[in-house]
């Protein structure tokens, strides 16, 4: 046994007021502590000054790309090699953030399958859903899950199910990264989007739903997804939420990921919005500064409304979603009006139960797997000291090292 203490902590819930001391036997916490507490004389204790909490959870990513521009697009012209090796970097690039559960909704090949059933000593445990679902030449195609009839449909989930995927993802919608998509309306019927979702239940599974557009967003919602990804709310008047489609979202229970956390520094570096992206934002009359502006509102209004919303970064998607900005979304939803314990919640525990981890990692409990993560400083006065680890700890493994007492 040996331990972890800081003066301060947050559980995956609430702070704690007498910080903590975190019991480690093997991969598992047995133990959660105040920071005063005098373990066995035999329990090696490392202290740390900063804050101690769970690690985090990034409910969106896709460990096959590098956040380059146009990265996740060359995918389909990468071999398994190439392939590989770019996962074990995106993976190292998380933890190193203290992120140590990731939820893959988009690889190649299902080649996050053989990161997740052995994984590396220190890599973040992986929620795979491999190739995602698409029309032909739709969003996403070059990943490989394109499907085009309802016997299409069928045979693509059985064969996710048989591969042992964990979440089937389908694109309802059109996406910023694949010109001739459509943004503005659904790639699916609600039959057809139905069949995805009722072939998925029957395996188990649950389903998460791509949908920029306010149509595709309806598409999922009556098909009966579990999840919504992104829920921009394009429409050809703007982006546009309405009241009422917060309400019958909430009522469904539909988790939403809002898919923040971009870094706005990398934005002012880059010279011009890539050209699909620059399209679609002339098509609802908004640039880039008034789109993210309405973003934060909308996701304000989603807490105002009982929306149901876990944070994940779309991480390697494009430059501004470098993987490891798990913290940006934490700290986005507190721009959009969540409290900071709401936002380190959602980021912990949260995520971890909407990824079907919750029994498993997401909260300092004992029982639960020994995913620690330190940052420098208080982090109750001073939330950007999330975007400062110390100290990162995956299944019992430490990244880092503190002052031993």
């Amino acid at each position: 046994m040996r331990a972890w203490r800081a003066p301060r902590a947050f559980d995956g819930t609430r702070f704690l007021e007498r910080g903590a001391t975190v019991l480690v036997e093997g991969d598992r916490i047995v133990g959660v502590e105040p920071a005063d507490f005098a373990p066995p004389h035999d329990c090696p204790v490392t202290s740390y000054d900063g804050t101690l909490l769970p690690g985090l959870v990034d409910a969106h990513v896709h460990l096959v790309s590098d956040a380059g521009v146009g990265s996740l697009e060359r995918v389909g012209e990468l071999d398994d090699d190439a392939v590989d090796a770019e996962i074990a970097r995106s993976l190292a690039a998380q933890a190193a953030a203290g992120v140590t559960t990731v939820r893959d909704l988009g690889d190649r090949g299902y080649r996050t399958l053989a990161f997740r059933d052995t994984p590396a000593p220190g890599a973040p445990r992986i929620v795979a859903a491999g190739p995602p679902l698409t029309t032909p030449d739709g969003h996403c195609h070059y990943l490989g899950g394109q499907v085009a009839s309802r016997d299409g449909i069928r045979a693509a989930v059985a064969e996710h199910a048989e591969r042992g995927v964990d979440v089937i993802k389908v694109m309802a919608g059109g996406g910023f990264l694949t010109p001739g998509t459509d943004m503005i309306g659904a790639q699916f019927t609600v039959g057809e989007l139905r069949l995805v979702v009722d072939a998925a239940h029957e395996t188990g599974r649950p389903v998460l739903a791509h949908a920029h557009s306010v149509a595709a967003i309806e598409v999922a919602l009556a098909a009966g997804v579990d999840g919504i990804e992104h829920y921009t709310g394009v429409t050809t008047e703007g982006a546009v939420l309405s009241d009422d489609l917060l309400e019958r979202t909430a009522a469904a229970g539909v988790v939403v990921d809002p898919t923040m956390g971009n870094d706005p520094a990398v934005l002012a570096l880059m010279p011009a919005p890539p050209p699909a992206i620059i399209e679609i934002m002339a098509r609802i009359g908004l640039d880039i500064e008034g789109f993210f502006a309405q973003r934060y509102a909308d996701v304000g209004r989603m807490r105002a409304h009982g929306v149901r919303v876990v944070p994940g970064v779309d991480a390697g998607a494009g430059p501004m979603k470098a993987h490891g900005n798990a913290w940006r979304a934490m700290l986005d939803l507190v721009t959009a009006g969540w409290s900071l314990a709401e936002a380190l919640a959602a980021g912990t525990s949260g995520a971890a139960d909407a990824c079907g981890q919750g029994a498993e990692t997401g909260a300092l409990r004992p029982g639960l797997a020994a995913d620690l993560l330190v940052v420098d400083g208080d982090l109750a006065a001073e939330p950007a000291a999330l975007a400062r680890p110390v100290a990162v700890m995956v299944r019992g493994v430490p990244l880092g090292s503190g002052l031993s007492d």
